[in-house]
C-alpha cells in the first residue's frame, strides 16, 4: 500500500479503501515487533551453527551478520519516505516504484513470501519441539507423545490466533513474546555456564567426508542468516508510526530498531558463544533441547521459547493475511467478512502446519530457508533498491557499500541453500513419522 503522508492519521485498508487503524505506535513499539520478529527459532541453532563453523569463522560470521542486517535495515527504513508526500508501506510497493510496476513484484513479493512462509513453518516446529519438552520436563513418567502430536497441538493455538485482525491487535502478544525471547536466551545461556563443559567436551570439527563437512558449514551459514531476520516486515512496522513532513517517521523507527539490534546482541553472542563452549561439536540443533538440569528452569524457557513463537507467527503471518483476504476481495469478489478472515487464515494455517510435521527437521529448515529467502531480503535486495532510486556516484562509500552487501549476500544464498537443501534430504530419508 502506498499512502500519502499528507493522510497520516489513517492506515487504508487494502481490500476495502477504508480508513482503519490510526498509526500511533512509538519507537519503543518498534523494538518489541523487531524482536519478536527478529529473536526466535534462530537463536537456539546458534551454538549447532558454531559447532560446524568452528571458534574463528563462527564469530566472524555472527559479528557481520548483525552488522551488514543492520546497515541494510536502516536503507528500508530511509526509503519507507524516499519520495515527498509518499509512504511505502508494503515492501512490495517499494520494489514496485524502484524496479518497475511488473518487475518489482515479481522480485520483492517471491522473497517476501518465502520469508514469511519459512518463518511460520520453523516456529511450527520450533513450538511443537519445546512444548514436547516441557511436557517432558514437568511429567518425566508420562507416556511419550511423537513430535509430530506436539507440532499439531501448538499449530492448533495458532488457529485461534489467526483471526485477530492486524498487527495492532496482537501488539499485547508481541510484547510478550518479545519479553519471553530475552528470558530464555538469558536461561540458556546461564544453564550452560551453570553446568560447565560436558565430560569429553570437543571444539575440533566433526569427522567426515569433505563434502559432507563442506555441505554442512553450509548449512550453517544459512543458520546464521536465519537469525537476522525483520527485514521482510520492516516497513508494515514502519507503517504503524505517524509522520508529518516536518516529523517523518525514520526517526522512531530507527531509534526502536537500534534498540531492538542491541536486545538481539544479547540474546545471540552468548547463546551461540557459551552453548557451543558447553557441548562442543556434539551440541544439537536446539540448545535447550540439550539441557537436562534444573528441570524445572529448562521447563520454564521451552514454556518461554512457545509463547514467544506464538507471537512471532503472527507477526509473520498477519501481512500474509492481509494479501490473501485482499486478493480474494478486490479479485475474486467475494464478499468481506468473518467467514472469509476464518477460511482464508485457517487454510494458511493449515498448510504451515503439514509442512512442519512432513519436514520437521529444525536444523536444516533453519540453513535452506535462511539461505534461500532470508539471504536475498536481509543481505542484498536493500542494496539493490537503494541503488536504483538513490543512484549514489560510482565507487563512493555507498556505491562500494551496497555492492560489497550483494556480492557477500548471493554467494551466501547461493552455498547456505545449496547445504540446507542437502540436509533437508539426507535427514528425510531416515526420518519416521510416527515411531
Amino acid at each position: 500500500m502506498v499512502s500519502p503522508s499528507s493522510a497520516l492519521p489513517k492506515v487504508v485498508d487494502d481490500a476495502t479503501g477504508d480508513e482503519a487503524t490510526p498509526r500511533r505506535a512509538k519507537w519503543w513499539y518498534v523494538t518489541f515487533h523487531n524482536v519478536t520478529a527478529m529473536v526466535g527459532a534462530g537463536v537456539l541453532s546458534l551454538p549447532y551453527a558454531m559447532a560446524h563453523l568452528g571458534w574463528g569463522p563462527g564469530l566472524v560470521a555472527l559479528l557481520a551478520s548483525w552488522g551488514i542486517t543492520l546497515y541494510t535495515l536502516r536503507l528500508l527504513i530511509e526509503l519507507h519516505e524516499c519520495v515527498p508526500g509518499v509512504r511505502f508501506d508494503r515492501l512490495r510497493d517499494l520494489g514496485a516504484h524502484a524496479l518497475g510496476p511488473r518487475l518489482g513484484p515479481w522480485v520483492v513479493v517471491p522473497q517476501q513470501l518465502i520469508v514469511q512462509l519459512g518463518c511460520d513453518m520453523v516456529y511450527m516446529v520450533t513450538g511443537g519441539k519445546c512444548l514436547q519438552k516441557f511436557a517432558e520436563s514437568v511429567c518425566p513418567r508420562c507416556a511419550p507423545l511423537h513430535q509430530s502430536y506436539w507440532i499439531c497441538i501448538f499449530g492448533s493455538f495458532q488457529f485461534l490466533l489467526s483471526q485477530l485482525p492486524n498487527l495492532d491487535a496482537i501488539t499485547a502478544v508481541s510484547f510478550a513474546a518479545a519479553a519471553m525471547s530475552l528470558c530464555y536466551s538469558t536461561i540458556s545461556w546461564a544453564a550452560c555456564v551453570a553446568r560447565g563443559p560436558v565430560r569429553g567436551v570437543s571444539y575440533a570439527y566433526k569427522a567426515g567426508t569433505a563434502a559432507d563437512s563442506t555441505f554442512r558449514v553450509f548449512s550453517a551459514l544459512g543458520q546464521v542468516a536465519f537469525a537476522y531476520a525483520g527485514h521482510g516486515v520492516v516497513l508494515e512496522i514502519q507503517a504503524t508510526i505517524p509522520s508529518t513532513p516536518t516529523k517523518p517517521s525514520r526517526a522512531p523507527m530507527w531509534k526502536g530498531t537500534v534498540a531492538a539490534y542491541l536486545v538481539t546482541a544479547a540474546c545471540y553472542f552468548p547463546v551461540a558463544l557459551l552453548g557451543y563452549w558447553a557441548f562442543g561439536r556434539d551440541v544439537g540443533d536446539n540448545v535447550l533441547v540439550a539441557l537436562q538440569r534444573p528441570p524445572w528452569l529448562v521447563a520454564a524457557a521451552n514454556m518461554m521459547v512457545v509463547i514467544h513463537v506464538v507471537g512471532s507467527y503472527q507477526v509473520y503471518a498477519m501481512p500474509i493475511f492481509e494479501s490473501i483476504e485482499t486478493i480474494l476481495v478486490t479479485r475474486f469478489r467475494l464478499p468481506q467478512g468473518l467467514l472469509l478472515r476464518l477460511v482464508a487464515r485457517s487454510a494458511y494455517v493449515a498448510f504451515t502446519l503439514f509442512i512442519a510435521v512432513t519436514f520437521p527437521f529444525f536444523g536444516d529448515l533453519l540453513g535452506f530457508f535462511g539461505g534461500f529467502g532470508f539471504t536475498p531480503t536481509s543481505y542484498f535486495l536493500p542494496c539493490i533498491l537503494w541503488l536504483k532510486i538513490k543512484k549514489p556516484p560510482r565507487f563512493s562509500a555507498s556505491w562500494c557499500a551496497n555492492w560489497g552487501c550483494i556480492v557477500v549476500g548471493v554467494l551466501l544464498m547461493i552455498v547456505s541453500t545449496i547445504g540446507g537443501l542437502r540436509s533437508i534430504v539426507q535427514d528425510a530419508s531416515t526420518f519416521q513419522f510416527y515411531s
